[in-house]
């Protein structure tokens, strides 16, 4: 059986203490009207080999900047307080059940909601509620209103200001569930989808009259001790590969079949007269043996679902190598033209010649970001330069956009010159020129997962 390597090295060594900075320094320009917060989840143990030093399922930390009237006003980060990370820091625990196994740190989103800052994890647990300067309230139920746990990605509809997901748990649950959250922030409708095998599920799709269920070919191993391993998933290739489209008003999924493989990462989702199209980022095998590994690259793809004839059409749209594919949230669930994503082939490349990921983290950050222009199939590279590790960036559209890519990117950057961390605005329709804006950080910010520019109220 294949030996997961310790994942917390590298662009991903944890940082040790909890910062806090005012009256950052800016070189250039922050555009008017970005006023808010851009927050960044990801993994942190408190200490090597420490409990909850796990890469999915462990200690969370959030990074944040808040950008206010062209100035960087402060830089924080914090650990979650999950009942673990509070007894180890000496703190009483915080309010919040834990729910069904245990009280997993919420290590993958931190989102803005119904005037809430939320970090989300997978598996059946719930979100924990942030303070504007990212201090841990709690885990929420949504007022009393979810159900059981909520989902490491969620979908929010710019047309009704729903927050869509679909969650599932760790152990013993034979459903999936679609959850809805309405903008006032209560579980508005939930939907039970039979699910025995327990397939895992990761992020999910929306569009005007459908929601997207994966049903890949990663299961949840049903005799995995969950003491020992946090985690406890499987490649199931005998499971097949299916995608479901659930009606936003319906009960009754209607599948269709797609070759093996397993997504992390949605770009879009949109309808197309009968046709459903899917962009995602996809793996053609994952957690062989149950180890966090593949052997072979993420793609950006397409599914093409025909919901007259039934018939389903594969597209490969880019090959390289990347993760964290984005939008602008203008277009979530409607036709997009531009997507954004992270490449991978910095990883590739320190692997040798292999094109093996042998154990290591599926989402690793590399050099550079790719913008795709998907209506003439073409790709822009932004590179940072050797020794820079960058991730996820988060789309921001202009006030009153004249066109989809009108808008900045933001996104972390590390920089080895300083051995620190900058928060670099990119022009989204100048995509490989100068920055706009680089806020640069006091501290090293390890690569980590997803995050979100949340504007401020008003």
């Amino acid at each position: 059986m294949p030996v997961t390597p310790d994942p917390f090295t590298g662009a991903y060594e944890p940082v040790k203490e909890e910062v806090t900075a005012y009256d950052l320094p800016v070189t250039g320009t922050i555009p008017d009207g970005l006023d808010g917060r851009y927050l960044r989840n990801g993994p942190n143990p408190l200490a090597p080999g420490a409990p909850g030093a796990h890469f999915f399922a462990g200690t969370a930390m959030v990074h944040g900047v808040r950008l206010r009237g062209g100035r960087a006003k402060w830089y924080r980060n914090r650990w979650i307080r999950s009942a673990a990370v509070a007894e180890t820091l000496g703190e009483r625990p915080r309010p919040g059940a834990a729910v069904r196994i245990a009280d997993v740190g919420p290590n993958t989103h931190v989102i803005g909601h119904a005037d809430r800052t939320l970090a989300l994890v997978e598996g059946g647990f719930r979100p924990y509620e942030l303070s504007y300067e990212i201090e841990t309230v709690g885990a929420t139920d949504f007022g009393g209103t979810l159900p059981d746990g909520f989902a490491a990605h969620s979908k929010l509809d710019p047309a009704t200001g729903e927050l869509h997901t679909i969650t599932w748990q760790r152990a013993g649950c034979d459903r999936l569930r679609h959850v809805v959250v309405s903008p006032y922030g209560k579980v508005v409708r939930t939907v039970d989808i039979p699910a025995a095998h327990m397939p895992v599920v990761h992020d999910m799709a929306l569009t005007p009259h459908y929601v997207i269920v994966y049903d890949l070919s990663v299961t949840v191993d049903p005799v995995a001790d969950v003491a020992r391993k946090p985690f406890p998933v499987m490649w199931n290739e005998a499971r097949g590969a299916r995608v479901g489209l659930l009606p936003r008003n319906g009960t009754e999924v209607r599948w269709f079949d797609v070759g093996p493989c397993f997504v992390f990462h949605t770009l879009n989702a949109y309808e197309d007269g009968d046709r459903v199209v899917v962009d995602v980022v996809r793996y053609p095998r994952m957690f062989l043996d149950g180890a966090l590994n593949s052997p072979s690259a993420p793609t950006l793809d397409r599914w093409e679902f025909d919901t007259r004839t039934g018939a389903t059409t594969e597209t490969r749209l880019d090959d390289r190598p990347q993760e964290f594919p984005a939008v602008s949230p203008a277009v979530v669930g409607r036709a997009h033209r531009y997507g954004y994503s992270a490449v991978a082939s910095a990883l590739l490349r320190s692997l040798g010649p292999s094109d093996a990921l042998d154990g290591a983290p599926p989402t690793a950050s590399g050099d550079a970001l790719l913008k795709h222009d998907l209506s003439r199939r073409s790709t822009e590279v932004r590179t940072f330069g050797d020794g820079h590790y960058t991730g996820e960036a988060a789309f921001v559209p202009t006030a009153d956009a004249r066109s989809e890519d009108d808008g900045h990117l933001l996104v972390l950057v590390f920089d080895p010159g300083r051995g620190a961390t900058d928060l670099v605005v990119l022009s989204a329709e100048d995509f490989t020129g100068p920055p706009v804006a680089t806020v640069h950080l006091p501290v090293r910010v390890p690569a980590g997962f997803h995050g979100s520019w949340i504007p401020d109220p008003g």
